[in-house]
């Protein structure tokens, strides 16, 4: 693929993907549907079976795109991004792997395929980018399904946060009544960590600030759960357990997707500067503060899917980013993602799924973006958390099948 596809002519990158159809299907005549996994920055699903795609493998020949700079594609990490050059180049690089180039990348694969229209599921980013395959490219597509991942047309970054932190902070007060020592448990760790020094696996210090971002967990099904049992374990004896901090290296180490850290803010950016969006409108939600925690006025709340510049600081695999990461933060010409007047003129059959207590794509951006593009199906629920296409068993993507073809 070209880089830059506005100069199809210059330094090219690889793209990598994955054709996956059922054992039992592999010589049938298969229409393609096109998988965009949610991040940015992480790979395509490995499968092990069917896996969270069975209804899709009933009924189509999948592909899993590696999205541009992840998995097997050409690689985004700190070694390669410290081979660019300067740091000016460092961040041009970066800004080619949002999703305008990612939709450019999946129209010229299926181009090699033959050039007939295929149908696409996006879920979380991946919905995002294909409400911007329906901008850019809507011939391509047959039909489109979207699980947690309408974003706001001309939401900011801004506008994100200021919906997400209050929804945090509801959930990690939901959590406390379903496990109320958490209260206080929560509270040693953050005592223990901002009196010690405490080092990850990995060599990243573990502080209040790192510890408080373990509630993006919160935002899944079972997550609850596995925090309440990360939190049971966090002591042996007066001291931080091993085992806790191997746990917490897993969630927070960036190893898995520095190009997440990277492009997630840049994500919502059209037109504008981020400037650190998280960072900047925390500060209006001064309950996030440990102060009142430490103290005991108040339970420690714990934060969302939000990227901090400290995070650049701290993490040994984001660190090598950081000049980079700040000129991003500074870009202002973004080109824009959505064409509102094309989506509104959309003749492509589009379902969605609009999680109702979604905690990292508003309901509040959804609704209106689903009025927005002429013919969508909105399926707004609260039987499932973010995660609903993968933990609910085929049901969530076999709704959406239906929806979209008026079979329900």
């Amino acid at each position: 693929m070209p880089l830059d596809h506005g100069d199809p002519g210059g330094e090219r990158i690889e793209v990598f993907a994955r054709a996956v159809v059922a054992a039992d299907k592999t010589g049938a005549d298969l229409p393609w549907l096109l998988f965009l996994q949610g991040g940015p920055g992480f790979g395509g699903p490995r499968l092990s079976g069917r896996a969270g795609l069975n209804t899709a493998l009933d009924r189509y020949r999948v592909l899993l795109l590696d999205q541009r700079g992840t998995g097997r594609s050409t690689p985004v990490t700190r070694h390669s991004l410290a081979a660019r050059g300067n740091v000016a180049d460092q961040a041009r690089y970066l800004s080619m792997f949002r999703a305008d180039a990612i939709v450019a990348d999946a129209e010229l694969i299926r181009r090699e395929f033959g050039g007939a229209p295929w149908s696409v599921l996006g879920q979380s980013f991946g919905g995002f980018c294909t409400v911007t395959y329906l901008s850019t490219a809507p011939e391509g597509l047959a039909e489109a399904f979207i699980t947690g991942g309408l974003p706001g047309l001309a939401a900011t970054a801004d506008d994100v946060y200021r919906i997400t932190y209050p929804r945090v902070r509801a959930r990690t007060l939901a959590h406390y009544g379903r496990y109320p020592g958490d209260v206080e448990q929560a509270r040693r760790v953050a005592r223990h960590l901002a009196g010690t020094q405490v080092l990850l696996p990995g060599g990243a210090r573990l502080t209040v600030e790192a510890f408080q971002s373990l509630g993006a967990m919160l935002g899944q099904s079972t997550g609850s759960d596995e925090l309440h049992y990360l939190l049971e374990g966090a002591f042996a004896g007066d001291q931080i357990s091993d085992a806790f901090l191997d746990d917490v290296y897993g969630h927070l180490s960036f190893a898995p997707g520095p190009l997440y850290a990277a492009l997630h803010e840049p994500c919502y950016a059209q037109g504008a500067a981020t400037r650190w969006s998280a960072q900047r409108v925390r500060a209006e939600f001064p309950g996030f503060g440990p102060g009142p925690a430490l103290e005991a006025s108040a339970p420690l709340l714990f934060t969302g899917e939000m990227i901090y510049p400290w995070m650049f600081e701290q993490d040994p695999v984001l660190r090598p980013m950081r000049a980079a990461a700040e000129l991003i933060a500074e870009h202002e010409d973004w080109p824009p993602l959505y064409d509102a007047a094309r989506l509104a003129a959309n003749e492509v059959p589009v379902a969605a799924a609009v999680y109702f207590d979604d905690m990292y794509v508003p309901r509040e951006l959804s609704l209106p973006t689903a009025e927005a593009i002429r013919g969508l199906r909105p399926w707004v629920t609260n039987e499932y958390e973010h995660d609903g296409l993968r933990v609910s068993n085929g049901t969530v993507l076999g709704r959406l099948i239906d929806m979209a073809r008026g079979l329900a």
